[in-house]
């Protein structure tokens, strides 16, 4: 049996394959159009890898900024050197006296060999801190970014060769080891080589080094799509009516420039992630006592937790690797959500 179909006709419904309906009434059909932002959020709704790996950022982000709280209300701090305050729970050569590196119901992910931190608390606040830096360093590369490459692409002339020949000039420089070799001189205008450098120094230099080598790439994508914006009707339209090159940018230009903005922030911040990590790993980031991600690491690659903690690595380095695949997901279906013609 075939389910009724209706047909509208004169005022008249029509059924075919069923019975004759109420009459129908002429109202005008309404047509509701939607913006390109609520064309890729239903887009992106419908991507469950997208919405999951959204999910599991979003509570990355949420554990680092609870941090503190978290810390509370399980009653331990990262801080607590706790091969002094319980000396019972490690043997001789201060490792933990449990197996699996001291995990139990007092200490959820076990004590780290040496010193005795709390493994769960410093993990949380090495995810806080990471995390902080990355993000500062995203912002300030998108920034940088904007006003590059929208400038050099929209302006041309003398202003884009000028930007682009100091574009290829840092491009030039070796990333990964610029940042080990300048962490330590960027350290030193701030602090004298003989006082301790403050964690708050260490920071600014880890923005500063990872900002300075970090914006180029952006810069040329958005240098890119300024230049094929410029020649379009509308920006001329904008040109011939006699508004300024400021507010065409600000107006025109970068309203259309969101997508390959949010697709490319999706993807560097889990870079700036292990960058970050692998400064403080060589011992030119963040150092003890401030937990970071980086520092577990380093920490875990020693002599005596490699031979006698094997499970310490375990928690930082998942939590890293799926924190870091989640992200590239959703940058893939941010980009998917934009431009549905993309195929993955």
């Amino acid at each position: 049996m075939t389910s009724p179909i209706d047909i509208e006709d004169g005022g008249t419904s029509v059924v075919v394959g069923g019975e004759p309906g109420p009459p129908a009434r002429n109202e005008p059909v309404r047509l509701e159009g939607r913006s390109p932002g609520q064309l890729m959020w239903t887009r992106f709704k419908r991507d469950r890898t997208g919405i999951i790996s959204a999910c599991v950022v979003g509570f990355f982000f949420l554990v680092g900024l609870l941090a503190p709280l978290i810390s509370k209300v399980y009653g331990k701090d990262p801080y607590t050197v706790y091969a002094d305050e319980r000396p019972d729970l490690f043997d001789s050569a201060g490792v933990p006296v449990q197996p699996n590196g001291g995990i139990s119901g007092d200490f959820w992910f076990g004590l780290e060999p040496g010193n005795g931190y709390d493994v769960f608390t410093k993990l949380i606040y090495g995810i806080r801190t990471s995390l902080m830096i990355s993000v500062a360093v995203t912002v300030a590369v998108v920034v940088t970014g904007i006003l590059l490459g929208v400038t050099a692409g929209y302006l041309g002339g003398k202003t884009d060769y000028a930007i682009g020949r100091i574009t290829d000039f840092l491009l030039a420089f070796p990333a990964q080891l610029f940042f080990i070799a300048s962490m330590p001189v960027v350290v030193s205008l701030f602090v004298s080589p003989r006082d301790e450098t403050p964690t708050y120094v260490r920071v600014v230099a880890l923005i500063l080094v990872q900002w300075l080598l970090g914006w180029m790439g952006l810069g040329r994508i958005l240098r890119g799509t300024a230049l094929s914006l410029r020649e379009r009707e509308f920006i001329e339209a904008a040109r011939v009516s006699g508004a300024s090159p400021w507010r065409i940018i600000r107006k025109e230009i970068l309203p259309n420039i969101v997508t390959p903005l949010l697709v490319q922030s999706t993807y560097l911040l889990p870079g700036f992630v292990t960058a970050e990590a692998g400064l403080s790993f060589l011992g030119v980031g963040i150092v003890e006592p401030t937990p970071d991600w980086g520092q577990m690491f380093s920490k875990a690659s020693t002599e005596l937790v490699m031979q006698n903690d094997i499970t310490y690595m375990f928690f930082p380095g998942i939590s890293m690797i799926i924190f870091v695949v989640a992200f590239n997901l959703l940058g893939d279906s941010v980009r998917d959500a934009f431009d549905p013609k993309t195929a993955r």
